[in-house]
């Protein structure tokens, strides 16, 4: 009877005290590869600053939507005190700001200064993952480089003096950062071409608007669920886009709390960049080409008034300006299928609103911007374009651009 026993309490035994550590401790994370990191880089000491904390709750929103068993999402802030980098966390029903590193009062568009919160992100073995996603959160001037007179540029901070990143200061912090399935610009005018060009080997989809964001920004409480899916860009880019669309109103009554002005936002997919680039170059004519006549015929996502000015750069169609510049139909629909190839999403309201020219028509407007050089307007604009990586691959100079 008592050998029995024994054999009972042997077999049962270790079930009951397998259960019951079960239910005291923590769910292992899972494999590295099923894991995901986000960083969300707020450069908000600017204009903006004031939309930094209603994001911030929206993506408390969106985490609190989420099984985050395995996920990271970190995001850094300055909206010109007190720089912190924070994770969202999940306690019971709540959802936390867990201070990571506070920083000293900085340039957040610094080269050294963004370095560093990438390294405290993304060289640290606590964030390590399979996969891993970045949103870049500031205001935006698309490929064009500081210091050319304009209003905006990659990210702006305001602190001690005016500062901004430029795309090739941003691309030598990419370089030490990991592969990024998908990286998203909360900013203006930062669909053109030449930008994803320039960040193709950085990460497999790129999002972003080829015009002026909305005021509000992304409603990070509908996208933060899919930056977390591994290949969701356009998944991201439509929620985004549904969220606007469903109060678009023609701008009637438009406010950063009831934005009626619509949106437009596409995704560019990095793997059909190169391929794009050399069907271009196949495309384009063997002749000189007006840059400034072509800027007066092609639909600008620009609605700044300083049109002629020396200051203006312009953002203008890429279909159109290929549409235009292309005789041979057979050529064209070739280089149409490469660009319908590289366009992983692209959408757009009827109209949208530019705080220079209120709501304007998106009617000629295919979601990718290219820049279009007039040397003797600005000078300076098209000197630096030439060393944009997109020009060589493209053999633009073969157009006397």
């Amino acid at each position: 009877m008592r050998t029995k026993l024994y054999l009972l309490l042997s077999f049962f035994l270790p079930m009951v005290l397998t259960a019951c550590r079960g239910g005291n401790d923590p769910i292992p994370e899972p494999p590295v590869e099923d894991r995901r990191t986000v960083l969300v880089y707020m450069a908000a000491d600017n204009s903006l600053s004031r939309f930094a904390s209603e994001d911030l709750n929206e993506m408390k929103e969106g985490w609190a939507q989420m099984n985050t068993l395995g996920m990271h999402l970190l995001v850094y802030v300055d909206t010109g005190t007190s720089p912190r980098l924070i994770e969202l966390e999940k306690k019971g029903s709540d959802v936390i700001e867990k201070v990571v590193k506070e920083y000293e009062d900085r340039n957040s568009v610094g080269i050294t200064e963004t370095q560093e919160v990438f390294d405290d992100v993304f060289k640290s073995t606590r964030y390590l993952a399979g996969s891993y996603g970045l949103v870049y959160w500031s205001h935006g001037e698309g490929w064009i480089p500081n210091p050319l007179p304009s209003t905006r540029w990659i990210g702006q901070d305001t602190s001690n003096g005016t500062h901004y990143m430029n795309i090739d200061g941003l691309v030598s912090v990419l370089e030490t950062a990991p592969h990024f399935d998908f990286i998203m610009f909360d900013a203006c005018f930062m669909q053109s071409v030449e930008v994803a060009y320039e960040l193709r080997q950085y990460t497999d989809y790129y999002i972003g608007s080829p015009a002026e964001n909305p005021g509000p920004g992304a409603p990070y409480d509908r996208i933060v669920p899919y930056m977390f899916q591994k290949g969701a860009a356009a998944k991201i880019a439509s929620e985004y886009f549904a969220v606007y669309n469903d109060k678009y109103d023609q701008g009637y009554k438009i406010s950063n709390t009831n934005w009626t002005g619509g949106t437009a936002i596409s995704v560019l997919k990095s793997s059909e960049l190169e391929n794009l680039a050399s069907v271009t170059r196949t495309a384009l004519p063997g002749a000189t080409v007006n840059g400034r006549m072509l800027r007066n015929q092609i639909f600008n996502c620009d609605r700044r008034s300083d049109f002629y000015s020396s200051s203006y750069v312009g953002y203008f169609d890429f279909v159109e300006m290929m549409e235009t510049l292309v005789e041979d139909t057979s050529v064209l629909n070739d280089w149409k299928q490469a660009f319908d190839a590289a366009l992983g999403y692209w959408a757009t309201t009827p109209m949208i609103y530019s705080a220079a020219d209120g709501m304007f028509s998106m009617e000629r407007s295919h979601g990718v911007t290219h820049y279009i050089p007039s040397p003797e307007e600005n000078p300076r604009a098209a000197t630096a374009y030439r060393s944009m990586a997109w020009y060589s691959a493209v053999g633009l100079d073969k157009i006397g651009w």
